[in-house]
């Protein structure tokens, strides 16, 4: 477990910008070190926005595209092409506009897949290809993902793990149906914590107003079960990126000195 690190930025678009700045920096390390880079999507407003601005990014020829890894932290459980689902939405907003390899590019099922409405079959089918994608040296189940991004809800909730919910209880899958959601759509795929857990980098993101007591909640000792951001962490780091509104409720004993 590592202790949450933060970084506060002016503005939304700020924390965008620099947050993609961030990501390709860690991906082109990540390949010059092993070949080969390992990150999760977010979806939302604050992840698709950060890849939109990974898109614009003068440093994104930096990347080698076609030996990047993309999973996703969930799913909106809808049909292939939906608006709604993450992957559509990250689709139009960078990768299609960028030469990655398809088949390292691994989409959640869909409702109309070959596992049809069948959500938990769904969760665990991407849990046998994540599980085939994990090597002897990662830990657990999961590939050892290089930064697994989360958007956080003014609920608290990462991924779709929601408070008080059975899936923010599971300690031994590591994808699970998620159903009655208190946002809909109401059945979603999800990773869990343990799965989270093994990715080297967990950075959170967290912009707006109405972000500002959830971040609160959650970097101030709140329970994972009650505030599931709070149990959210890298084996490495633990990165929280906000923006100025989205931190004006933190205490003041963690409100970083340098922050941009």
């Amino acid at each position: 477990m590592s202790a949450p690190q933060l970084v506060v930025h002016r503005d939304k678009e700020l924390m965008a910008q620099a947050a993609a700045a961030r990501l390709i920096t860690r991906i082109v390390d990540a390949q010059a070190a092993r070949g080969s880079a390992s990150v999760v999507l977010t979806g939302g407003r604050n992840g698709n926005g950060l890849l939109a601005a990974l898109g614009s990014a003068p440093a994104r020829d930096a990347v080698d595209w076609s030996r990047l890894d993309l999973w996703w932290g969930d799913e909106r459980f809808l049909p292939e092409g939906d608006p709604e689902r993450n992957v559509t939405q990250a689709r139009a907003a960078l990768l299609d506009s960028v030469p990655l390899d398809p088949a390292r590019v691994h989409a959640m099922p869909a409702s109309d897949g070959p596992h049809g409405d069948d959500v938990e079959a769904a969760a665990a089918a991407y849990a046998a290809e994540l599980a085939a994608a994990a090597g002897p040296e990662d830990h657990g189940a999961v590939p050892s993902f290089d930064v697994l991004m989360l958007g956080v809800g003014p609920d608290t909730h990462v991924a779709s793990l929601f408070p008080e919910l059975p899936a923010v209880r599971e300690t031994e899958r590591t994808v699970v149906g998620v159903h009655g959601a208190p946002k809909p759509p109401p059945t979603r795929v999800s990773l869990t914590l343990p799965a989270i857990r093994a990715a080297r980098e967990v950075w959170l993101l967290a912009a707006g107003e109405d972000k500002a007591k959830a971040a609160a909640i959650a970097l101030s000792g709140a329970g994972e079960i009650q505030a599931p951001a709070a149990g959210a962490y890298g084996r490495s780091r633990t990165l929280w990126l906000l923006d100025a509104a989205a931190a004006s409720e933190l205490p003041r004993d963690l409100y970083p000195t340098a922050s941009a």
